[in-house]
């Protein structure tokens, strides 16, 4: 239901009581991520399970299409049992408040945000993947929408860098969360955690090899107050070890998937960082995984919006 197969009713249920207006020349941009984790989650440890049964996992994705029409949304549910709503939705809210603090202007179109469609062009439809970049076009053209602030780093560079190449005159200008928030950095902006701590960070596949935003988030992280950076030897920025998450890989080859985000936590614990930070819904629920299967105890994952929100000066 609702065009996903999670089974979640809004996507953008995430931005109640903030607030944010549809209107104005610049939108944020919150993608199908970040608010469908629970969903993920859900799903994909009902795969790991089926998998360690030998079972295959399209009869996960069967089940979960099989409740959704029967009106069960087995993400919302696991949500709130697990109670980790709220808490997946966090990364969306911090990042609000974070742009509000730094007095960015920005609309949110919540329902009515369009998808970005990456999958119909890395599955090779790029017919319906033209079309669909065409009618995305006319909706932010129609609202005068010039900018776009985007979250989730797949659908960020699908909008920078795919649309231009399947639309005529594409003229909106799109740019990553981190490179706003470093902009305002650059301009005055003074971040400071309450307590001191160590703090790696794990560069996705697509903000690094696709988007190129590599030296930014490193630059947000050492202009913290109280964050002491650590980077990870050798398998860093483009080279840094993938998690084992994104464009399917952990729902279809759950083991392999999972042996590669306990490889990669291990080399992220190695530089003994308390805090290890992301931007990345995917890799945010890898590494998740690693931390608890390897017990690290005292260690926390968290999105860079999490950490700045926490750095944001009182009042």
């Amino acid at each position: 239901t609702k065009g996903n197969i999670f089974g979640t009713s809004s996507k953008a249920k995430w931005a109640l009581g903030l607030g944010l207006s549809s209107q104005g020349g610049t939108i944020f941009f919150a993608g199908c991520g970040y608010q469908f984790l629970g969903g993920a989650e859900a799903t994909l440890s009902a795969v790991r399970a089926l998998d360690k049964r030998g079972l295959a996992w399209e009869k996960t994705l069967g089940v979960t299409r099989l409740l959704n029409r029967l009106g069960i949304n087995l993400g919302e549910i696991y949500g709130k049992l697990t109670f980790q709503a709220r808490h997946f939705d966090e990364p969306l809210r911090c990042a609000i408040e974070v742009l509000q603090a730094m007095e960015t202007e920005f609309g949110y179109l919540s329902e009515e945000e369009p998808c970005c469609a990456a999958p119909l062009y890395y599955t090779g439809f790029q017919e319906e993947f033209a079309a669909r970049a065409a009618k995305t076009q006319q909706i932010l053209q129609d609202r005068g929408i010039k900018r776009i602030i985007g979250m989730v780093p797949s659908c960020t560079y699908t909008l920078r860098d795919l649309f231009p190449r399947f639309v005529e005159a594409w003229n909106v200008k799109v740019g990553h969360f981190l490179e706003i928030v470093l902009e305002k950095i650059k301009a005055g902006m003074k971040l400071r955690l309450p307590q001191r701590v160590k703090v790696t960070f794990h560069d996705p596949c697509v903000l690094s090899r696709y988007l190129g935003l590599i030296e930014e988030p490193r630059e947000i992280l050492r202009s913290i107050e109280g964050v002491e950076f650590i980077e990870v030897e050798r398998t860093n920025g483009e080279w840094s070890t993938c998690c084992g998450g994104g464009g399917g890989f952990e729902v279809i080859f759950p083991e392999v998937s999972h042996i590669l985000a306990l490889n990669r936590v291990k080399e992220l614990l190695e530089t003994g960082a308390s805090i290890i930070v992301t931007s990345c819904p995917g890799c945010l629920i890898q590494l998740k995984e690693g931390v608890k299967e390897l017990k690290a105890r005292g260690v926390e994952v968290m999105d860079m919006a999490q950490l700045l929100r926490r750095a944001l000066p009182e009042g």
